[in-house]
Parts: structure tokens; sequence; C-alpha cells
């Protein structure tokens, strides 16, 4: 059961075969067995089996059940839910609890979600491996000695070794998309303003969205309509139409799609293994009537390095709110408030963390701003441009969703240029604020995951996880190893 779907879960849940409760018991009872793997910080155990006994009842007394009824689901630890805890992975925040509920938390709850507990994650969704968590590193579930990826990695690892169903991830530059190539799931990240942010701790507020993990393009596509809409208490969000996303999932064909290719994501830092499970899927593709269209997207070797000034100012302006005075954590031995606002940053961040606020203040500051953030920014609608011409050309561009597979945990901890270089194909979609997603489309020779990366016009969520229903569903699964 804890490898299912939800559109195989939902029709037996409203036919009595099984009940909420049996479902969320077996799920707790594989997180409690799993309990070493570091991926959920906190476990809402007592209260799931009280919301899934509530949900039960309601179906028996004839309620009309919500359209996410009895989904078992994980919330990545950035996301606000009222009176649950909210650390972000960090000492900053750690006995921190939230006093709300962020707007998906609040529409999933009202569509019957039952919500199994927050996952781990890298401090403050700064990072591509999960390994920068104050409560430690995440086990990628087909290996144990690899990594998950990140930020949204614990998120990504409770999906794959069947710890929930479907579960919240963010992604600023790809923290959905990689981590979800690592563990073999679906991971989307949504058009920028699809989904609010209220309730989601800001890291870089130009470029964060909530995103969906999970075992099928169709789930994904099911939570994706629950949570899509304008909200009032996020002036990014957007008004527009909110989609029947599931039908059109369903209506995608494969027959005359045009695939578009850039020949920039398949340079010689490629992993052979990689290019190779892609490129044969692709080929499947063209077999199957899909038209590949070979593409040029020049300098995109520049969205990495763009990206990493943009985030990291608006980082450093994001988290000056976190100075011990108000809330989290607070130095003991601080002696006045200019030393209580130092020594709490510097004791409650973790490495990275202050890596970041550095970086950024110094792109900010006077004599740097017109040449680094600036500049930066001009990139930014360039490569806007650039993407929105490609895809008046294609219906779809693919490639890979990491230039190797799940490495091995302390393997690049050392070099902070080749982690970020982990997130090189995932990072354009964010700058350009495009839907994307990454889908599994098979494994390298050591038999870790291996995904592809997908990316369609704004607000175009249906039809891209449609192309992906048709990318994944040949593909033979592997049981994870946890």
């Amino acid at each position: 059961m804890q490898f299912s779907s939800y559109e195989d879960l939902r029709p037996r849940l409203l036919a009595g075969e099984v009940s909420c409760e049996e479902v969320v018991r077996v799920y707790l009872e594989r997180i409690e067995r799993h309990g070493d793997d570091n991926i959920y910080l906190t476990v809402f155990r007592d209260e799931a089996i009280e919301r899934a006994a509530a949900l039960d009842r309601k179906l028996r007394e004839g309620g009309e059940p919500g359209r996410l009824f009895g989904l078992p689901m994980a919330i990545k630890d950035n996301i606000s839910m009222d009176g649950a805890p909210l650390t972000c992975a960090s000492k900053m925040l750690e006995g921190y609890r939230s006093v709300y509920d962020a707007t998906v938390i609040r529409r999933l709850f009202d569509e019957d979600a039952i919500f199994l507990g927050k996952t781990n994650m890298d401090e403050f969704a700064m990072g591509s491996s999960n390994e920068n968590s104050a409560f430690g590193p995440v086990q990628n579930p087909f290996d144990p000695s690899r990594v998950p990826g990140g930020s949204s990695g614990g998120s990504a690892a409770a999906v794959a070794a069947g710890l929930c169903m479907v579960a919240l991830g963010s992604d600023t530059g790809g923290s959905v998309r990689q981590p979800a190539g690592f563990c073999d799931v679906v991971g989307l990240k949504p058009t920028y303003g699809r989904i609010s942010r209220y309730g989601l701790v800001a890291f870089a507020s130009s470029f964060d969205q909530i995103g969906v993990l999970s075992h099928s393009s169709m789930d994904a596509a099911l939570v994706l309509g629950v949570m899509a809409g304008s909200d009032p208490h996020d002036a990014t969000s957007s008004s527009h139409a909110v989609s029947d996303y599931c039908s059109e999932v369903s209506g995608v064909s494969v027959k005359g799609l045009k695939i578009g290719v850039p020949k920039e994501f398949f340079n010689e830092g490629l992993n052979p293994d990689v290019s190779r499970v892609v490129l044969a899927r692709l080929e499947e593709l063209r077999l199957q009537g899909a038209e590949l269209v070979d593409i040029t997207l020049p300098k995109s070797d520049h969205a990495i390095a763009a990206y990493y000034v943009l985030v990291t100012a608006e980082a450093s302006s994001n988290l000056a709110r976190y100075d011990g005075a108000r809330y989290g954590y607070r130095s003991a031995g601080a002696t006045d408030l200019s030393s209580m606002y130092v020594e709490s940053r510097t004791e409650g961040f973790g490495p990275e963390v202050k890596r970041r606020i550095m970086l950024g203040t110094y792109v900010l500051s006077s004599g740097y701003y017109d040449t680094y953030y600036k500049k930066a920014q001009q990139v930014r609608r360039v490569f806007q441009d650039r993407y929105r011409e490609a895809l008046s050309k294609v219906d779809v561009i693919a490639g890979p969703t990491s230039p190797f597979p799940p490495f091995g945990i302390g393997a690049k901890t050392a070099d902070p240029l080749e982690m970020y270089l982990a997130d090189v194909f995932t990072v354009p979609a964010s700058i350009v604020g495009m839907p994307a997603l990454s889908v599994p489309v098979g494994y390298d020779g050591e038999n870790l995951p291996v995904g592809m990366h997908l990316i369609c016009n704004f607000f175009e969520e249906g039809k891209l996880l449609g192309i992906a229903r048709h990318m994944q569903r040949p593909v033979s699964r592997l049981n994870p190893a946890l």
C-alpha cells in the first residue's frame, strides 16, 4: 500500500475496502521503523490517527469526502502549520512553533488531507544535498550512503521510502526537482505565483515556490489543483484561472509533441550514464510519435552565476529578522544588544547560511550593487526572453535533472561551488519563473535513479504533468533499499 498512488487508493477508501485509520497506521509504522534515517523531524502520530478516525466517521455518516480524502502527506519543515514546530532545520528556530497555518495547509486540510509530520531539509532551504540540516543529513532511500538531494531531501526521501504518499517541498532553484531526481519520484515546481507563499519561510522571495513530490503525475495534478489560486495574503500569487489539471494530464498525447532538446544541456560535464538514460528515453518517445527538436539556449552557464547573486541578496534581507530579539535562538553569552545580535546569529546559523548572507550583503553593498546585483537582474530578463522564444517553437524543453547521480554523503561538502553546480539544469526555470518538474526515467549502472527535467510555458502545469506521465509510465521501478 505504501508505494501505491492516491489515484489507486482513493476508490478503495470511498468503497470502504480500507479505512483512513488503517492507511495512516501503515505509514506511521513504517515511519517508526525508519526513524534512524532522519527523514522526519516531527511526527504527528496522535493527531494523524485522530484525524483519520474523524474522516472515517464522516464517510460512514454520509458526509461528502474532500478531493484529498484520506491522503497521507508530509510537510517540509519551512511551511507553517498552526501549533506545530517550524524549525527550517536550523538551530536558530529550534523549539519555535508556528502560530498560524500556511494557505496551502488550510486548503489541503479543507479537502480532507492527513498530515503525518514535518520533514528534514537543508537549513533555511539553502543546499543541494540535505547535509546542511542542523539535525543531521537524510539518507537516500536507494543507497543510505548517498544524499537524497536538497533542499527538500526529506520530503523526496519520505515519498520514495513509502513514509507518506505525497509531500510538500519548496523550490527556489531546484529544491523540489533535484531531490525528486535523486529519489526516483515526481517533483513539480509550479509557475511562480501559481501557489500562495503565505506561510512559507522566505529564502529568496522572487524565486520561492511551494511544490509537490509524489509517485505519479496524476497525484501531483490533484494536489496542485487544491493548492493553486490567488490568495489575499500573498500579493505575488496569481489570479490566473486554475485549470482542471487532472483532465489536462489525461488529454496529453505523445504523437506530434515537439520536445526541445538544448545542446547546452548535454555537454562534457554531464555524467555518461545520466546522458545515456535521458537520451534513450527521448528516443523512445520519438519512436512513439514525438518530434525531437534541437534548440540552442546560449550562455546557459550564466544562469547559475546570476542565480547565486540574486538569491543571496534576497536571503541577506529576508534573514535579517532573525536577531535573537523577537523569536528564535538567543545567545547566552551576549552582554549588550549589539553583541546579542552578533552572537545569536553567529551561533544560531550554520556555515552555508552564513556564507550566503555574507555573499548577499556583499553584492548589495555600495560600489558593488551595479556590478553584481543589477547585472544579474539584466541577465534574468535575457533568460526570460530566450525561454519564451524557445517555448514558442516547442511544447516542452527536456534535459537531465542533475549532471550526476546521487553522490556520497560528505563527497562535496568541502567544495561549495561543486555543490552549487548540482542545480545547473534546474536553476534556469527558477530564474524565468516557468513551471518545471523532474520525472524518473531510469537508472544508472549502479541502479541509482536518473531524472529527466521538463520545462513548459507559464501556467501550463497540466500539459507539463501530462508529458511527464508519458515519460514515466513504462519505467520498471526498483524498490528502495530502506
